[in-house]
């Protein structure tokens, strides 16, 4: 018989995905006490990640009023797109200012990792020898996702393992050494993932100066915003490079606050030097989109839009924004009270301090892997934690385990 060509015999395994393998892991413990720390979803003190009541009525409104299904556009619902940068952005009266809006393109991605790779196609277009710069460390997904677009990424120093903070001298000497004009800036926006350290106002102040200084465009990924200390306090670092630099790419995320996840609702927006700039970005938005997907989906995007332009739903989702929020900063003070022994005193006041739904601990791998296999607590091996997935009745027992590998 003639040999007959198999193509997939040629494929090389892959090893699993670190998060997923670490959930499977937590799943498959008998142990009723376990702890999942792992995976990067907010979740209340029985464990679930419900849906939001904001949310729920938002789909009730959609079910009685859609009368199509038909394609939305290739840069998503206008409605979106703009309420979105209202509520980034949005001045006195929760407006964007029109002149910024019209300088400003902007789509609908597949959730913020869909941002993210919308946001790098266009990057390449426009300066393919640009090298994308990264925090140390950073979320794990933003190199693979950012360099398959073709761009050469490189780190920068970000989070001091012992103090437990932004070393932010170290960052601004390296990028003022390293990094040449044209190049992008990947930074959070805000609640750091993984670390949950911060910019202060004052340094996010200084980093768009410098930004302006060193012609370096800022790259902000806002996937956490209203997680962390609330919308206004979220949302400075990014107005703060909107209003210095003539040039930012924004990637937001509907997952978190919306708590959307597998609806995959995302914005990405170019802000350029001028309208006409714009509108040639918006072009490119709109091919880039068309290649790799080429119509985004509609469903959680007009969801958001609905709340977003409801006044009664709005209050219902930023009450219940603010219920999550200051449950995680109660979680964060209980742990912290927990860990505030001797030997134990510098993590307990990172963990009060630091913002959002993660924080790395200085925790070897060895010792990470102790607290799954002897504790069943289950976090990454680089000692990150997702806070939501603790509640008041483990915080202490956590708390006991960490300082016990330590």
């Amino acid at each position: 018989m003639e040999h007959i060509f198999i193509m997939f015999e040629y494929l090389v395994p892959r090893a699993p995905d670190a998060i997923i393998a670490l959930m499977q892991q937590a799943k498959a413990d008998p142990n009723p006490d376990k702890i999942d720390l792992g995976v990067g979803v907010y979740k209340d003190d029985s464990g679930e990640t419900t849906i939001m009541k904001a949310v729920k009525l938002a789909e009730k409104q959609l079910w009685e009023s859609e009368t199509t299904k038909s394609y939305v556009g290739i840069r998503g619902y206008e409605g979106f797109r703009h309420g979105m940068l209202d509520m980034m952005l949005g001045g006195e009266d929760g407006k964007i200012d029109s002149a910024l809006l019209n300088r400003t393109a902007s789509s609908q991605a597949a959730g913020g990792s869909g941002a993210l790779r919308l946001g790098a196609e266009i990057i390449k277009s426009a300066a393919p020898d640009a090298t994308v710069w990264v925090s140390t460390p950073t979320w794990a997904n933003h190199i693979p996702l950012i360099s398959s677009a073709g761009l050469k990424m490189e780190k920068y120093p970000y989070y001091n393992r012992e103090t437990l903070g932004v070393d932010f001298d170290d960052m601004i000497a390296h990028l003022e050494k390293k990094a040449k004009p044209g190049d992008v800036v990947v930074l959070h926006g805000c609640c750091h993932n993984p670390t949950g350290a911060d910019l202060s106002p004052a340094q996010w102040d200084r980093v768009a100066d410098f930004m302006l200084e060193k012609q370096l465009t800022p790259f902000v990924d806002l996937a956490y915003f209203g997680l962390g200390r609330g919308m206004a306090e979220d949302t400075y670092g990014l107005r703060k490079v909107v209003e210095i630099c003539p040039e930012v790419v924004i990637a937001a995320s509907c997952s978190k606050n919306f708590a959307m996840y597998k609806e995959r609702v995302g914005l990405v927006a170019i802000v350029c030097q001028d309208d006409k700039t714009a509108e040639i970005a918006r072009t490119q938005l709109g091919a880039t989109q068309r290649k790799i997907i080429s119509m985004p989906p509609d469903h959680g995007a007009r969801l958001v839009s609905n709340i977003l332009g409801d006044a009664k739903l709005r209050k219902i989702w930023v009450d219940e924004l603010t219920d999550m929020r200051e449950r995680m900063r109660d979680l964060r003070r209980q742990l912290s009270e927990a860990l505030n022994v001797q030997g134990g005193e510098t993590i307990a006041a990172a963990v009060k301090d630091q913002n959002g739904m993660f924080s790395t601990l200085p925790l070897s791998v060895a010792q990470a892997q102790k607290l799954r296999s002897d504790y069943s607590i289950y976090m990454t091996d680089s000692g990150r934690i997702n806070i939501a997935g603790a509640n008041s009745e483990n915080i202490p027992r956590l708390a006991d385990a960490i300082l016990a590998v330590l």
